[in-house]
């Protein structure tokens, strides 16, 4: 099992930083994580990159230790502008864009915004099918649905997710996994550890609340002009109409899908992800 030991933070903004990991030696290669982790998310898939790319993994703002900036809308324009903000800073070009889940929308939209920057997009189980508050999430099982549906409620939704603990958010991301084994323990201890920062709740629940923001960003893939792959679990959340769908906006997108898969198809298939980004960077 990989170990990250050493990240940097690159300041946005007055009000925003982001923590992120550099490895590897190559042309850029960008990771951006789901809902409710962070860049150690990638900790199997990185070691597996770095060879041929040099892999930037980031803490999405509010996530992991970046700044969590409480007046902020924790929307799909946000952590977009977050994204784009942090590629230029750097002044990455001829960037491979991978990204799950929200991270998946992130990586087309921040292509479609900087498309002079962007060699290629991965886009792995992208959370652009909202119909209601946590949608996603809540599809996982009857407990995510109901906690995280609670979410929303005024008062209530704050005092259940300041209850969140370890076995909560276990039974809630295990609903998002073929092979629930493959969320490990310590992994799930970080996630918990971090998600008691002070304010992560409130960022949490805001994330959530910006649900129609993802939906919205469909918008934006028709004018992605790298090429695409779109992965999905075959168990992932979305449901076929919907990737369908989003198939249809990303005209041109070569579709894959990797049997035995949930949502959180980076720590359940890294090996499987890693060939197909290697195989297509060649």
């Amino acid at each position: 099992m990989a170990e990250i030991d050493t990240t940097s933070v690159l300041k946005i903004t007055d009000s925003l930083s982001l923590r992120y990991l550099k490895a590897g030696s190559g042309p850029p290669l960008v990771l951006l994580h789901t809902i409710r982790t962070q860049l150690e998310y990638f900790r199997e898939l990185v070691p597996k990159l770095t060879s041929n790319f040099t892999v930037y993994a980031v803490d999405l703002p509010g996530h992991g230790y970046s700044t969590i900036d409480m007046s902020a809308a924790f929307d799909e324009p946000y952590f977009r502008g977050a994204i784009v903000a942090f590629i230029k800073k750097l002044d990455l070009k001829d960037v491979t864009l991978v990204g799950e889940s929200i991270g998946g929308v992130l990586a087309l939209t921040v292509a479609a915004t900087i498309p002079e920057r962007i060699k290629a997009v991965f886009s792995l189980n992208p959370y652009d099918y909202e119909t209601r508050y946590g949608d996603g999430v809540r599809r996982g099982n009857l407990f995510a649905n109901l906690v995280i549906g609670s979410f929303g409620i005024p008062v209530i939704g704050a005092i259940n997710a300041a209850l969140e603990n370890r076995l909560f958010l276990g039974i809630i991301l295990g609903g998002g996994f073929h092979d629930r084994s493959k969320l490990r323990a310590d992994l799930l201890k970080e996630f918990d550890r971090v998600g008691r920062r002070p304010g992560y709740r409130s960022v949490e629940r805001k994330t959530y609340s910006g649900w129609r923001s993802w939906g919205n960003a469909r918008e934006f893939y028709r004018r992605v002009k790298a090429p695409i792959t779109l992965i999905y679990g075959d168990e992932d959340w979305s449901q076929t109409p919907e990737r369908q769908r989003t198939a249809a906006e990303l005209d041109g997108a070569r579709i894959v899908t990797l049997e035995k898969t949930g949502h959180f198809s980076c720590l359940e298939r890294p090996r499987e992800l890693a060939d197909l980004i290697l195989k297509a960077s060649q």
